[in-house]
């Protein structure tokens, strides 16, 4: 670790590691076509249509944590490339459902290969994939996502 490391926050390192792996998914599937967000989309629409599951828009982005109207926005973006089709939910007018397209099939299955290459690399240091570190750095990354982040309760306190 480098001495800058050593003193830095968690937040900080958290924040350099997601800008460290945004930057790299971006250059990794930008001869596919994709962003980085848009590769988040159409992976977890991927799992989920493997699941059986045609999830809609909504519900996509509480999997991906992306906002609803970003979701909306790249979901639109991703079917003008003919990659992703969107349809009325049956059940509920008012919601979109996502599906991918033969081709956007295709391409999310390139994309996963060469993110898992990168994931190879970034986990080496901990043992790889399998590793036991790697295991316990996982259960801590969804620990620390499951933990309830509201911005206003701290400033709430300070005001009574």
């Amino acid at each position: 670790m480098s001495s800058a490391a050593e003193s830095a926050t968690a937040g900080f390192l958290v924040w350099r590691l997601s800008m460290k792996w945004r930057v790299a998914v971006d250059r990794a599937v930008a001869p596919l076509g994709l962003t980085h967000a848009q590769y988040a989309l159409m992976a977890s629409l991927y799992g989920m249509s493997r699941s059986g599951l045609r999830p809609s828009q909504r519900r996509l982005a509480d999997r991906t944590g992306l906002e609803p109207l970003y979701v909306s926005k790249l979901a639109r973006a991703l079917e003008a490339a003919g990659l992703v089709a969107r349809t009325r939910d049956p059940s509920d007018p008012r919601a979109m459902q996502l599906s991918l397209t033969e081709q956007g099939r295709d391409v999310t299955r390139r994309a996963i290969k060469v993110v898992q290459g990168l994931l190879d690399q970034l986990l080496e240091p901990l043992g790889g994939q399998d590793s036991p570190r790697t295991r316990q750095f996982t259960r801590e990354l969804a620990a620390l996502l499951d933990a309830p982040l509201d911005p206003h309760t701290e400033n709430d306190e300070e005001q009574t």
